[in-house]
């Protein structure tokens, strides 16, 4: 224990980075503790502060009637950066910090384009992590492209807030209706518009010309749709005016349901009656806060095995004669403070009182100031301190050492808005762990970057080899360290030039004992680095090394990591979700091996590859956002997550593409009768729609969850179904229809289903009312392959009138060993068509109806009155 934590008070306010959690609370039709960040690299512009306000203002009385009545906007604050001027109107934040904002203000890396998105993966209903937007769209006049602010953010906020989809398709613009007409993917079909198509923006002042449909697939070409009356959108889609066709992401993420459906199931709802007052509720109050400079405590438990630990913290506060204890000089840039004068030799909320003292004695005020509570024990009194936590609006992070540490730990962290983590005791649990603390600040380049986090047990006289990738946008502050465990060993660091570090030039801190560190000098080499260590000793030891490093540039953003899970408690047989996003500023990271390791209180890990392949518990494919199921519990009590992401053999790139889930721009409008156009949209062209990146290296932690319920290891009957199908596609080639899917697993997304279930109509009411009652398809010569893969089946629609025109809905089951079901992919449909002269192309079955309809707009908020 000594090793460890003697190493972690060198790292512990060196690796910062931020899980997100919102503080929103509905109380009585209100919505309370909005958080809407300005990030620090926007200019300072007070206009943008008064369009914020007009949007949010706007937004509460448009939701207020699209909710028929029932919630508003109360109370929001917006988090001033400390990069902007103090002002008398700017109050000192409580526990509001960028990390946690509920919207985000900031200037995208690179420039396509100012949609406003929601950063949206989970589940149908699963609320989303933020809402983004670019200052030149808050400040520039652009009603016409995007329609009001207030509009589009209620159309973010119903993503971000109750898990509903978008209700257009960018991929798939047009689909053949049951009706044999071909329709725009949108909610309702009473919208109405003009279709056309740019033909040339000569100078910003575009020609369109009519739309033409597709001679291979009777549907119309990529085009442009204007709305008209936008201004009469003013609710959700409800269930008499959602249109179930629709291939878009509400249909198939949501089972068909109606955004107003997902919404009124929603918690928010389920308790909140409509409001009876006539007039609507009071405009939204404001609160502007300017972070100031950061205050940070480190708090030790009273349990011997951190005697050592408390002794090498009085020695360095009596060497320094005071509070302010700065580990290295890499510190100064980020203002970091360690409040620890003298540790009391009483419980808990003893300490966490002499905290509050250490700070009201810098001058500093208590409120949002705080506290890293390490601790591997038991104290049944914390929650007597409770009262006083919340009265003092300290921040407290909770790191729970090993099974014993108080299980109260989670309150604590929950009511003061701080983050939770457990480790074993060992160096690397405790590195992963303090580099998910983040700075709050928002400023990502100030951020440090964990590259390498390893323990190694080596035998005796033994030496092991390792390498380190250190990108061109990181190298500032870079260290390696090294521990072990009985005997310091020979080391020999190589930078990509050639150039040795050797034993000697890693310097040992007399106060911590059993380790060494090489800060290297300027900006680190660009390539892969090398390292040796030699065991000298004869017995084998415990050796570690940890690489952190911090941004090259500030003007360009490295490659950031972050993790969580679904969920922060789960009871078997429930299955969570594990997430890891990988960005580069706001642009998804593509085609990396990013890995889950997850441990137990035991030290028992499990190891998952996380995928981004839109299937299983992936939701959207190429965002960035890499998932899988996690269901291998090993016993009840605390779990602990980290992540380890790499590129290797030039694999990775930076993705271009618009988010998924984004306020849809508007190219033009129809005005008595004729259509104005806006002007055209940055787009990204295919050729450039991703960038090769380097090859880097990145470790993160996701923090903690506890589980209940689970049964003592070993092997379990299988209790769950293979996932759900997400991405099946369906064409006909000849006469045969070709199916492709990603494989499910035995259980969810791991391991091998044991067959498939398919089944085809010619009517999507069949499917809708009658399942299990549709014909069901030959499947005896298809056997499953290992989840994760691409499933191809072509089979012969051989009960069925084929003609020209004939449309199929078709859909797909799997079942795993136990004989459990997984539930009923999306309904995917496949068109005979025969290519006809482009001059008949209308004559498709029957009679294709003229396209007078719109998709674009608010696409989500749905309904004519």
């Amino acid at each position: 224990m000594v090793l460890s934590l003697n190493v972690i008070l060198f790292l512990t306010l060196h690796l910062l980075l931020g899980i997100k959690s919102s503080m929103v609370n509905l109380i009585n039709n209100g919505y309370d503790g909005i958080v809407i960040a300005i990030n620090p690299s926007v200019p300072e512009d007070e206009k943008l502060i008064e369009n914020i306000k007009e949007m949010v203002t706007e937004a509460s009385i448009y939701l207020f009637h699209a909710t028929k009545r029932r919630v508003y906007f109360r109370n929001v604050s917006i988090l001033i950066p400390m990069t902007w001027k103090s002002k008398s109107e700017y109050f000192i934040p409580k526990q509001e910090s960028y990390d946690q904002a509920d919207v985000i203000v900031a200037n995208p890396y690179l420039k396509y384009g100012d949609d406003p998105y929601t950063l949206q993966y989970g589940r149908c209903g699963e609320k989303g992590k933020y809402l983004y937007f670019t200052p030149n769209f808050l400040l520039t006049n652009n009603f016409r492209m995007y329609e009001s602010r207030g509009k589009v953010f209620v159309h973010e906020w119903a993503h971000l807030r109750w898990g509903i989809f978008d209700e257009y398709n960018m991929d798939q613009p047009f689909y053949i209706s049951r009706k044999n007409t071909i329709e725009a993917t949108r909610c309702s079909t009473h919208i109405t518009g003009t279709n056309v198509v740019f033909k040339k923006c000569p100078e910003g002042s575009c020609v369109t010309r009519p739309c033409r449909r597709d001679s291979q697939t009777g549907l119309y070409e990529e085009s442009i749709m204007f709305m008209q009356s936008l201004h009469s959108v003013t609710e959700f889609c409800t269930e008499k005016t959602h249109n179930t066709e629709a291939p878009n992401l509400q249909n198939k993420m949501c089972n068909g349901k109606s955004t107003w459906d997902v919404i009124m199931n929603s918690v928010d709802f389920q308790n909140t009656s409509p409001m009876t007052e006539m007039n609507p509720p009071t405009h939204p109050t404001f609160s502007l806060l300017k972070a100031k400079q950061r205050v940070v405590c480190l708090v030790l438990d009273k349990s011997g095995s951190m005697s050592s630990v408390r002794h090498l913290f009085l020695l360095c506060i009596k060497k320094h004669k005071s509070c302010h204890l700065t580990l290295y000089t890499g510190l100064q840039s980020q203002l970091y403070k360690c409040l620890v004068c003298k540790l009391p030799k009483y419980n808990l909320i003893n300490n966490l009182g002499f905290h509050y003292q250490a700070i009201i004695h810098s001058n500093q005020s208590t409120s949002g100031s705080e506290i890293i509570l390490l601790t591997d024990g038991e104290d049944n009194e914390i929650n007597l301190c409770f009262e006083d936590v919340k009265q003092s609006g300290v921040i407290i992070h909770t790191i729970a050492l090993g099974p014993s540490a108080a299980k109260e730990l989670k309150t604590l962290s929950n009511m003061t808005g701080g983050y939770r983590f457990f480790a074993n005791k060992d160096i690397n649990g405790l590195t992963n762990t303090f580099s998910r603390i983040s700075s709050r600040s928002g400023s990502i380049t100030q951020q440090a970057i964990q590259l390498e986090s390893k323990a190694l047990k080596i035998t005796g006289r033994k030496r092991v080899n390792g390498t380190v990738p250190v990108d061109s946008t990181i190298g500032n502050d870079t260290f390696f360290v090294v521990t072990w465990t009985i005997q310091k060993p020979e080391i020999v660091l190589q930078d990509p030039k050639g150039k040795k570090y050797k034993t000697s030039d890693f310097k040992e801190d007399k106060l911590n004992i059993h380790s060494a560190r090489l800060r290297i000098p300027g900006i680190a080499e660009t390539g892969t680095w090398t390292y040796s260590l030699l065991n000298n000793y004869a017995s084998s030891q415990m050796l570690t090394v940890t690489v952190t490093t911090r941004a090259r540039s500030p003007t360009t953003p490295p490659v950031i990591v972050t993790a969580h899970m679904s969920q922060s408690t789960a009871h078997y047989p429930s299955p969570m979700i594990v997430y890891a996003q990988v960005s580069q500023g706001f642009f998804p990271v593509l085609g990396i091996s990013v890995i889950a390791i997850i441990e137990t209180e035991e030290g028992h890990q499990v190891t998952l590859e996380l995928w981004d392949n839109g299937a299983g518990a992936d939701t959207v494919k190429n965002d960035g956002i890499y998932s899988r199921y996690f269901t291998d519990y090993y016993g009840n009590g605390r779990y602990n997550l980290k992540v380890h992401a790499q590129a290797r053999n030039n694999t990775a790139r930076l993705s271009l593409r618009q988010q998924q889930n984004e306020a849809l721009y508007v190219p033009g409008y129809v005005e008595n009768g004729k259509i104005i156009l806006n002007p055209p949209r940055p787009e990204v062209k295919d050729d450039l729609a991703q960038a090769k990146i380097e090859d880097f290296s990145r470790l993160t932690s996701g923090g903690s969850f506890t589980v209940s319920g689970a049964p003592p290891p070993g092997n379990h009957p299988s209790v769950l179904p293979p996932s759900k199908i997400t991405d099946l596609e369906a064409k006909f080639k000849e006469d045969y229809i070709q199916l492709s899917w990603t494989a499910p697993g035995n259980v969810l997304d791991k391991g091998k289903a044991n067959s498939y279930i398919i089944r085809i109509s010619k009517s999507l009411m069949e499917f809708q009312e009658d399942f299990d009652n549709v014909t069901l398809v030959n499947t005896s010569n298809l056997i499953p392959k290992e989840a994760g893969s691409k499933e191809n089946f072509e089979f012969k629609p051989e009960h069925f009138r084929v003609e020209n025109g004939t449309k199929f809905y078709i859909a797909v089951q799997a079942i795993n060993e136990a004989n459990l079901i997984s539930k009923v992919s999306h309904i995917v449909q496949a068109i005979k068509f025969i290519p006809l002269p482009e001059d008949s192309v209308h004559a498709l079955g029957t009679k294709i109806s003229e396209i007078t309809l719109a998709i674009f707009g608010l696409p989500m908020i749905f309904s004519i009155f």
